[in-house]
């Protein structure tokens, strides 16, 4: 009377979602995301080329 059945059982898939019909508001909104995230994708990569932002140097303490 042993089942094969042993060990953890795989969970169950999610049904796949069903595309989402935006208005012109959200088309408006996801595409300025889409720019400003574009945008800021940029300006790491310069900014990555370039050094440390602070250029301090040798830190000294404040007794003279």
């Amino acid at each position: 009377m042993s089942s094969k059945q042993g060990g953890k059982l795989k969970p169950l898939k999610a049904p796949k979602s069903d595309k989402k019909d935006y208005d012109e508001e959200d088309k408006a909104h996801i595409a300025k995301k889409k720019e400003e995230e574009k945008a800021m994708k940029e300006l790491k990569s310069k900014a990555s080329g370039k050094g440390p932002l602070t250029s301090g140097g040798i830190k000294k303490s404040g007794k003279k």
